[in-house]
């Protein structure tokens, strides 16, 4: 789009020079478009000095490559030099650049590391695991009372199956949380001397010290260490704010509806010396309030602030106007007619608008099929049975169209995929983002290189060595010499002694007794040293001596360099980037939390144009971002969009918890008022799960609109009676103003 094809509101946020200003851009509405464009106006007329640069900060790691693009497209295109004066950051990414600045206030050395988050969450289920044997009689308690003897050892067996997940999941929480606050174990523990806590309370924080016991002996910090350990230095030292503010004198601040309370002090901090914030992002799209700590509140409250400019970007080109229309109804219908008046603030203006005659990007047309609400009650596999045969035949009338399926729960998603197999229908799972056996390769390579950094971990040595002989899984007898070297490779006292011995070898005596085992180690060995002498390599060519040592088939030695390409691109990109930050994005790949089609920085992201004529399957938020010609949203009843009716349900309620107790939002009630030293508050039962279950029914809420707006040209939306369901409250309205109208 060029200049003189700017939309007024595009014009108005580009005319911006100075100050705080926040924007308000509706899904379609080109929001990075706009502020790369803006990143680089800013370059074109700052006067920026040769250490100074523009900071661009968004959520995830493809946005943040997608943003990289577009602005390098456009320095170019004003003949600057492409990659000098901006720097694009995950706001993660940006916490680790502040704490490398000064990591001594954090309490860190040079050399920390970031734990993924498949390894924290192992750790998580290994202390949660521990607390509920540790603690079994209060977990008894929770579900007994006067239930008879045979429903509590049958809910028991469900209990055993199910807590573990649960009280991880609750920790979890709990933890991220208590970061967010700025709360770390030691600080609670000083704090639970001014009042007494429950069991359960007890048990998070036993597991919260543990946790960061472990991580302090891996000598390692997770995600949301980064964010509180960066405010941290940021507190302590004046002169390294003004140091950070002068390097960046613009913040720009991509799905700013995602931050967190301290995610936005990071970046307030610095404003306030800069005086230049411009935050974008979009309340109504706040999806992520269930897996992190983020509170789209904090962007309301940024917008509404008299020293804040506020521009809106309401215009959209995506879908046509009858889709428009119906999410436009959704948002006006919440605002003031929910029956919940407590969750009327789930969705807020600006309402969508279609685009001007002349404008690049022209609203699809309406049809005939723009909009279908179906109104039949089907069951959960009549409704499968509807949207294949649905889909069966708009591919068929249709073969050029993009269609997705979208659904709330991975579960659904699985079985929607599963019935469309068994009806030969060609489709996409985005939850499968990367082959399996493309995952299991990477995941391989990953695994041999982090025991090259992190050569003391024993964890990190057994997994390599069970890895490094994985092509014998397939033979008995050798499969039980590799599961015999794990064993005395766990049980080792001293790691360094087996790769570096100084005075005895350890294999020597092993060799005696079992001398099959000790040949199997003495090769992992040497293949390790090999390795470690070949570690002063760039980092994607230490991946491709790596591949050598193992015996890989011809498409899995492609597909190492397929991702050695990958990471050489991410070097060239990100040259601060360390190596466990290198391997973490190798780690997204094998976890499928990036995608990798090609080597090509461009396509990070989804693209649902590679995949016309076949149906995409996506969880509404997989689906964020993106858009189809044709969409199926499915499964809209009470359940999963509960409204706060008597007889909702709701997923964070288990029914083996005794009167569906939510123990999650009873933990984090208490965590609060621990933390504000209110001491005439009490804890009870049922503590904070009106106010847990009223932020769900926003977030579903919030979904719903996602799902509406990834239509283009036309959108059919359903639902499943399942076990004694009904309609979402919303999606019956939105049918029968349909009907009215």
């Amino acid at each position: 789009m060029t200049e003189f094809a700017l939309r007024q509101s595009q014009a108005e946020v580009l005319r911006y020079r100075s100050g705080w200003m926040g924007i308000s851009a509706v899904p379609g509405s080109g929001k990075t478009w706009t502020l790369s464009h803006l990143a680089a106006k800013l370059l074109l007329t700052v006067d920026l000095q040769p250490d100074q640069e523009i900071l661009v900060v968004t959520f995830a790691n493809s946005a943040v490559d997608n943003f990289t693009s577009r602005i390098g497209e456009l320095v170019r295109e004003y003949g600057l030099l492409e990659g000098y004066g901006y720097r694009v950051r995950t706001l993660h990414g940006l916490a680790g650049d502040i704490i490398r600045e000064r990591p001594e206030l954090a309490g860190l050395g040079n050399d920390f590391r970031i734990l993924d988050d498949e390894d924290a969450n192992a750790i998580l289920e290994e202390l949660s695991f521990e607390q509920l044997n540790k603690h079994e009689d209060f977990f008894r308690h929770l579900i007994s009372s006067d239930r008879n003897p045979k429903e509590v050892e049958k809910l028991m067996r469900d209990v055993k199956s199910g807590m573990p997940a649960l009280l991880k999941d609750i920790a979890s929480s709990f933890i991220r949380s208590a970061k967010n606050e700025g709360q770390m174990a030691a600080d609670l523990a000083i704090l639970q001397k001014s009042r007494p806590v429950t069991p359960l309370f007890q048990i998070c924080f036993e597991i919260y010290r543990s946790y960061q016991e472990r991580l302090k002996l891996l000598g390692a910090v997770d995600f949301d260490d980064l964010i509180y350990h960066a405010w941290k230095c940021l507190k302590s030292d004046p002169d390294l704010v003004r140091h950070l503010a002068h390097r960046w004198p613009y913040i720009l601040e991509d799905e700013a509806q995602d931050s967190s309370k301290q995610q936005q002090a990071i970046l307030q901090v610095l404003a306030e010396q800069t005086g230049n914030w411009v935050r974008v992002g979009d309340t109504n799209q706040a999806i992520y309030q269930s897996f992190t700590t983020a509170d789209p509140r904090l962007l309301k409250e940024y917008l509404a602030r008299p020293d804040v400019y506020s521009v809106d970007l309401p215009e959209s080109g995506r879908s046509c106007q009858k889709i428009i229309d119906l999410a436009n109804r959704l948002n006006a219908w919440v605002q003031t007619s929910h029956p919940n008046e407590a969750v009327r603030d789930s969705l807020t203006k600006p309402f969508i608008i279609p685009t001007q005659p002349g404008d690049p990007q022209q609203n699809p047309p309406n049809t005939a099929h723009s909009v279908e609400l179906v109104t039949n009650p089907f069951s959960s596999e009549e409704e499968l049975n509807f949207i294949t045969r649905q889909a069966k035949a708009w591919l068929e009338n249709h073969p050029q169209d993009t269609v997705a399926v979208l659904a709330l729960m991975n579960a659904r998603v699985n079985k929607i995929a599963e019935v469309l197999r068994q009806n030969k229908i060609d489709y996409v799972d985005i939850l499968m983002k990367v082959p399996r056996e493309t995952r299991e390769t990477i995941g391989s390579v990953v695994n041999l290189l982090k025991l090259i950094f992190y050569p003391l971990d024993q964890k990190v040595a057994v997994k390599a060595l069970q890895v490094f002989y994985r092509h014998f899984r397939s033979d008995d007898a050798l499969a039980k010499v590799v599961t015999t070297a794990k064993g005395w490779l766990e049980s080792l006292p001293r790691l360094e002694d087996f790769f570096y011995p100084v005075e005895a070898d350890p294999l020597e005596e092993l060799s005696y007794d079992d001398p099959e085992t000790a040949s199997l180690l003495a090769d992992f060995r040497a293949a390790v040293l090999r390795w470690h002498q070949a570690a002063y390599l760039a980092f994607d060519q230490l991946m491709l001596v790596i591949s050598h040592d193992l015996p890989l088939e011809p498409f899995e030695l492609a597909t190492v360099h397929k991702a050695s390409s990958f990471i050489k691109i991410q070097m060239d990109n990100h040259p601060e980037w360390t190596p466990p930050e290198l391997i973490a994005a190798l780690s997204d790949i094998a976890k499928n939390e990036r995608n990798f089609f090609s080597v090509n920085e461009n396509q990070d992201a989804f693209n649902p144009e590679l995949y016309k004529g076949k149906v995409v399957l996506c969880t509404c938020h997989k689906a964020k971002g993106l858009e189809w010609d044709k969409v199926f949203l499915t499964s809209v009843n009470n359940y999963d969009y509960p409204s706060g009716a008597e007889k909702d349900s709701y997923i964070s309620e288990k029914y083996f918890i005794l009167d569906r107790r939510n123990l999650q939002a009873e933990i984090l009630a208490e965590l609060n008022l621990l933390i504000s030293n209110n001491p005439s508050a009490v804890v009870h039962p049922g503590i904070g799960r009106l106010d847990a279950r009223n932020e769900l029914i926003r977030d579903r809420l919030r979904l719903l609109y996602v799902g509406i707006t990834r239509a283009k040209s036309s959108l059919t939306i359903s639902y499943n009676t399942g076990i004694n369901l009904a309609p979402a409250v919303a999606y019956k309205a939105l049918w029968q103003e349909e009907e009215n109208d």
